[in-house]
């Protein structure tokens, strides 16, 4: 369960595609986030192993949940992801795999983030980078209401 309070942290509580991704925030802090996801068949490629846009995704996720705590219940910041570079390192057909997103850098309204997915092994997936943007009205700490 999320260390934060007021915020998506089961799959039953999400909407849309993160629905259908079906993972969940093992833990957000400023400046860190990890979320988990059991790797199920409609995740694989024709290879039988995770697809790399499933992996892309949890890193865009993760990478802008990095850089988005907010510590009030019942609300939410927002970014969107300027650019984003994966780099695929492994694979894997199962399990329970863990992305970590930290942000690095940023100012006001702008801020950079790093990402791992490791599998329940620990061995590493994929690294990425990106810049994201605060969307307006997510500039402060309160964030917008969910």
């Amino acid at each position: 369960m999320s260390e934060q309070q007021g915020h998506i942290t089961s799959a039953k509580d999400l909407t849309g595609f993160h629905n259908l991704l079906g993972y969940h925030h093992e833990s957000w802090t400023e400046g860190e986030t990890v979320i988990a996801l059991e790797v199920r068949p409609e995740h694989l490629n024709l290879a039988g192993v995770i697809h790399g846009g499933v992996l892309t995704a949890l890193m865009d996720i993760v990478m802008a949940d990095s850089g988005t705590y907010c510590p009030y219940p019942g609300r939410r910041r927002k970014a969107l992801t300027l650019t984003m570079t994966t780099t695929f390192t492994g694979q894997c057909s199962g399990g329970v795999i863990r992305a970590t997103g930290r942000k690095r850098a940023g100012g006001k309204r702008i801020f950079n983030s790093t990402g791992e997915i490791h599998d329940q092994d620990g061995n590493l997936l994929a690294i990425a980078e990106g810049t994201f943007r605060i969307r307006s009205g997510s500039e402060g700490p309160e964030g917008v209401p969910i």
